[in-house]
């Protein structure tokens, strides 16, 4: 019986939204106690694994790339949400939570999810394929768009200290929305082939009809609810996590890491999913749309409530993150320049992700 089967029948995939809708409604009138925390991590732990069986099901029913798509703008659009919502509550103090967010998930997902997908689809399948015209213009935006968001504002002279003036920061805003945008457009209309799988694929499921349009409805509504739940239930448990930072001594940085962890478990699972079943394309659309929908998404709308709302924010990276952005990108593109994978190119992907998150802790 496959995991999805035996997720239906042993946790209930339409129960187990709803269980961790209920939970987090719960946990806003609760004391946050331990009880209440380890109950927020169960129903976390939950909630992702609902999100990734109902976005397989809304993506087996419209094909791919949709419904790689379907996933990665479904959990930015709750993301943004999540930052903007703490900015207004944290003031001052969180004008860099959107840099460390954006850049953590960047860096998450450019060295990690990918590095983990090449091994695990290295370990199982020897060599994998995938498409390079595709996963090349998602990599070229990508670098293009974290340069413009991250990268320039710390050599901008017109305003200090990592920021962009209002136009500046207007013109970031737009030519992020207008990348990703014509990105989408390429993958969906203009050049879907590009983004389709390069071989066959062993997976069963790939070959078995498609669910009824009534069971993909209710599928879409679901994922909505377990990617509230888990944006949710991670702001829940944030506070927590940042007494244990504090606690520890930890840069502040480690916070946004920590959000961006949590909110990408749905993504890394389907992706890693995806690589195991040998449809790399999958996992790469996935990766890549995630990475480029963090920034093109993220950016405006953290740009949009700082002009409005008069909330300052800071983009710029220091010299250290810059290295290893820059590091993520090379190597990646090596990675990607072959269109043929194997547990080599995933080692190195994950040796630079555990740099990162090194020195994350120890600047």
């Amino acid at each position: 019986m496959s995991m999805e089967k035996d997720f239906e029948c042993l946790s209930g995939a339409l129960l187990v939204p709803a269980a961790a809708a209920t939970l987090l409604a719960a946990s806003l009138v609760l004391l946050p106690g331990a009880a209440v925390l380890l109950a927020c991590a169960a129903g976390l732990i939950g909630a992702v694994i609902a999100a990734v069986h109902h976005a397989e099901v809304v993506a087996h029913r419209v094909g791919e790339p949709f419904g790689t798509l379907v996933l990665a703008v479904a959990i930015t659009v709750i993301e943004v949400a999540l930052i903007v919502s703490m900015m207004l509550a944290g003031g001052p103090d969180k004008a860099a939570l959107p840099r460390d967010t954006v850049f953590s998930a960047v860096m998450i997902i450019s060295s990690g999810v990918v590095g983990i997908c090449l091994l695990v689809g290295g370990l199982r399948h020897h060599e994998q394929s995938f498409r390079v015209e595709g996963a090349s213009s998602g990599l070229a935006a990508l670098v293009a768009l974290a340069t413009l968001s991250l990268v320039l504002p710390s050599f901008t002279t017109s305003s200090p200290g990592g920021t962009y003036t209002p136009s500046q920061l207007a013109f970031a805003a737009v030519a992020s929305l207008a990348l990703w945008l014509l990105f989408v457009f390429v993958q969906t209309v203009r050049h879907r082939d590009y983004f389709l799988p390069a071989t066959g694929t062993a997976d069963e499921n790939t070959h078995a009809p498609p669910p009824p349009a009534g069971q993909a409805w209710a599928s879409f509504g679901l994922l909505l609810v377990s990617l509230v739940s888990v944006v949710g239930l991670a702001k829940v448990l944030s506070p927590a996590i940042e007494s244990a930072v504090a606690a520890a001594g930890a840069p502040k940085a480690v916070i946004g890491i920590a959000i961006a962890l949590l909110v990408l478990l749905p993504e890394t699972w389907a992706a890693v999913r995806a690589a195991r079943a040998d449809r790399l394309q999958t996992s790469l659309n996935l990766a890549l749309g995630s990475a480029l929908a963090s920034i093109g998404l993220t950016i405006p709308a953290v740009a949009l409530a700082s002009v409005l709302l008069d909330l300052p924010l800071v983009l710029g990276l220091a010299p250290k993150d810059m290295v290893m952005l820059a590091l993520s990108f090379g190597v990646s593109t090596l990675t990607l320049a072959t269109g043929r994978t194997n547990v080599m190119q995933g080692g190195v992907h994950l040796v630079i992700f555990a740099a990162f998150l090194f020195l994350a802790l120890a600047p």
